[in-house]
């Protein structure tokens, strides 16, 4: 039980015309995956299709389906709009998801591939934009962030793989604080309070003046801080996945890094019945709006048991119980160890002098500018550069965008140079199922028909059916398990033949 355990990571990116304040973001969307797919795979003819047959997105751990008829639209995420959408030899899906190009990582394993990959997303969707750009002489610019501050906010989901014996209610209980006050050091920070951003200010966290419940199958209208889509893309009767919405985009690899694995040790905490706490939150959507508005640090949340607790101190007992919890365990696990003494680090300095993190923590990063820029030019929050500002710190242009300056000079810390995150642009994990997806793209692209994260369907001929091979096992599919097979394959019937019936294929 440490950090490691399957993730991934969805983001969907902000995406404009500069030029055309009125360009349909849909068609700037598919004109920028479409751009990727043409260089990528130039000689695929039919379009790529996701495999929506195997989705159950309004199943509820709760216990219940929600009907088609009282789902919003947003949330029939099986529906298959024709639409851009691209499976790439990295193991991750890049699509339109409707107003907004979205990359959704490879499974991984660990927190360290889960932000390694991200950043290979980052370097994909800028790519796309700029080929996009190119093809259409437009000008198409991407944003990683999640609001365009006009009211209107875009995810950045994460996602765990979850012992399905542990009770949703537990999740519940013990995620609700975590997840209210993480932004203290995975926030990325926000111009405006407010869903529109009318109340001038600054605040830590991008989404959660958008967040209006405490537990919910929604994603886009009445976000619930717990998300109850039961979806687990494996073995239902083991796993769950833990669908998380609250997190910001983050340009910082280490806060990617410190958000997925504090996440990560916390769901371990809770499968082992390890973690107690004494606290509940009296309102935990109140507390989520004052937690990130309070840059200060000061403010204390209400307590349903009267008593009162400031984020950081929330945030202190969840470490103090994790770095119990690895001497319990007897954790030998250096990665694991790594995450809870980097959260204890930033925890402390927090408390301390937070601006000294203004080199890994992403709301403290952009406050630090702003503060220069509102110093130097004595601009009040209202000022509508600090908006532009900002917007421009998540452009993912690396000549444009504030975050990757910094990154560049070293004021952003770095955790992977720039050939490792090359590498995951083109290569999947090693040591999970998206091996196999990858490689079979890289190797078979034009007889993949359709793909999903549990399954890909091969159409190897006129003549012949489709051939779908099953992937449960998100562990499963490795490189040890499947290189050499994949290496004597001279196409996908030959693939077929010699995994037949073992993994699946009907």
């Amino acid at each position: 039980m440490s950090v490691r355990r399957v993730m991934g990571i969805e983001t969907e990116f902000g995406i404009s015309n500069p030029r055309d304040s009125q360009a349909n973001p849909m068609l700037l969307s598919s004109q920028v995956v479409n751009a990727y797919a043409n260089k990528l795979m130039p000689n695929r003819i039919k379009r790529m299709r996701w495999d929506y047959d195997v989705e159950s997105p309004l199943r509820d751990a709760r216990g219940y389906d929600m009907s088609r008829a009282e789902a919003d639209p947003s949330q029939l995420t099986d529906d298959d709009y024709g639409l851009a959408n691209l499976v790439l030899f990295n193991g991750a899906r890049f699509y339109v998801d409707h107003a907004h190009p979205e990359y959704s990582s490879p499974e991984v394993t660990n927190p360290w591939d889960a932000a390694l990959w991200d950043s290979a997303g980052d370097r994909i969707i800028e790519r796309s934009a700029r080929y996009a750009s190119t093809l259409t002489g437009e000008l198409i610019t991407v944003y990683k962030n999640n609001t365009d501050g006009k009211g209107v906010s875009y995810g950045t989901h994460e996602n765990y793989q979850v012992d399905r014996a542990v009770p949703f209610s537990d999740l519940v209980k013990f995620l609700t604080p975590f997840f209210v006050t993480r932004c203290l050091f995975s926030g990325a920070g926000r111009v405006g309070l407010g869903q529109e951003g009318i109340e001038p200010g600054f605040q830590i966290s991008q989404r959660a003046d958008f967040f209006e419940a405490e537990v919910g199958l929604e994603t886009t209208l009445r976000r619930p801080i717990i998300n109850t889509r039961d979806e687990p893309h494996a073995d239902p009767d083991l796993f769950r996945r833990l669908h998380v919405i609250i997190g910001d985009a983050n340009m910082s690899q280490r806060a990617t890094y410190l958000k997925m694995g504090t996440t990560a040790i916390v769901l371990s905490m809770i499968e082992a019945g390890f973690l107690k706490i004494d606290f509940e939150l009296y309102d935990a959507v109140t507390s989520m709006h004052l937690v990130s508005h309070d840059i200060d640090l000061v403010t204390k949340q209400r307590l349903r048991d009267g008593n009162e607790m400031s984020a950081l101190e929330i945030q202190k007992h969840y470490q103090r119980s994790a770095a119990d919890y690895l001497v319990h365990i007897g954790n030998q696990d250096p990665m694991t160890s790594d995450v809870v003494a980097n959260w204890g680090r930033v925890l402390h300095a927090l408390e301390t002098d937070k601006m000294s993190l203004a080199n890994e923590v992403d709301w403290i990063t952009k406050l630090s500018v702003m503060n220069g820029y509102r110093n130097r030019d004595q601009m009040l929050w209202s000022d509508p550069r600090l908006a532009a500002i900002d917007i421009q710190y998540a452009d993912l242009r690396p000549e444009k965008g504030l975050g990757r300056v910094l990154q560049q000079k070293g004021k952003l810390e770095l955790l992977f140079s720039e050939e490792e995150i090359e590498r995951a642009i083109n290569e999947p994990p090693v040591d999970t199922r998206a091996y196999f997806r990858g490689k079979c793209m890289e190797k078979f692209e034009t007889e993949v028909a359709a793909a999903s994260w549990d399954s890909l369907i091969f159409d190897i001929g006129e003549h012949t059916t489709l051939k779908r091979v099953t992937l449960p096992d998100a562990v499963g599919g490795t490189k040890a398990m499947t290189e050499s097979l994949i290496a004597q394959s001279r196409d996908a019937s030959q693939l077929l033949a010699a995994i037949a019936p073992a993994h699946g294929v009907a």
